[in-house]
């Protein structure tokens, strides 16, 4: 039984169509960001080969970016728990958006919903909670997603690696804006009224703070923790 007090989850073809579906508008701007990700691994004198291995065995969006354009000239011990700590700092907010997930997908075994978990991604978890918050209890809505945000950010890389020089700074045609655009509009559907607009205003303030008094990618946990903790104090 859900501890959200909804339908248990279940999984249905149906249901994977649906998240297939659910995910298409989202697909132009992130196959666009996957081919800056191939274009910045070519810049960086990385083989396809290795792009490819990175993107489909990492598979982490911008802190992809991140290790890539840190990567050291040589890789000793040192450099690599550098790489492992800026990485884990750039995605420690899917240990929050898991979570966030358990009291639908929890009553499932372990073994049908750690996988699935592994390709988590903004988008993909943020129409899943859409999609529960309207009542909905098919765990395949959230697998049919990610299967789909997985394969076009792969395939993605490729075109990018390969007319890497063309797109030698993505920032001037705003990819970089791309995703958090996307991100921002699929938020709009999420407004419940000012009254609940605490942790999402706490988040961004702390975000916006850190980034001006700490180095690096500390921000997203602190904007992540603060909106959090907001949200756990309010008397909803």
């Amino acid at each position: 039984m859900a501890t959200d007090g909804l339908a248990p989850p279940y999984w249905s073809w149906a249901g994977l169509l649906l998240g297939v579906r659910a995910m298409l508008p989202l697909l132009p701007g992130q196959f666009v960001f996957g081919m800056a990700f191939g274009a910045l691994a070519a810049q960086r004198e990385f083989s396809l080969a290795e792009a490819l291995a990175m993107t489909s065995f990492v598979y982490a969006g911008m802190s992809q970016f991140v290790a890539v354009q840190s990567w050291p000239e040589m890789l000793t011990p040192s450099t690599i728990a550098a790489l492992v700590l800026v990485t884990a700092t750039v995605n420690v907010r899917f240990f929050l958006m898991g979570a966030s997930l358990r009291p639908w997908l929890g009553p499932l075994p372990a073994w049908q919903i750690y996988p699935p978990l592994a390709i988590n991604t903004d988008g993909g978890w943020l129409l899943a909670t859409r999609y529960r918050e309207r009542g909905g209890a098919d765990a395949s809505f959230y697998l049919g997603g990610q299967l789909l945000s997985y394969c076009m950010w792969v395939l993605a890389a490729v075109p990018g690696y390969l007319f890497a020089e063309r797109i030698a700074d993505p920032r001037a045609y705003g990819v970089d804006l791309l995703m958090p655009a996307f991100f921002a509009a699929l938020l709009i559907p999420s407004w419940r009224g000012v009254s609940h607009a605490a942790p999402w205003v706490v988040s961004g303030i702390v975000a916006v703070a850190v980034t001006s008094l700490a180095p690096g990618y500390w921000f997203i946990i602190a904007g992540a923790v603060a909106g959090t903790v907001t949200a756990g104090l309010m008397n909803d």
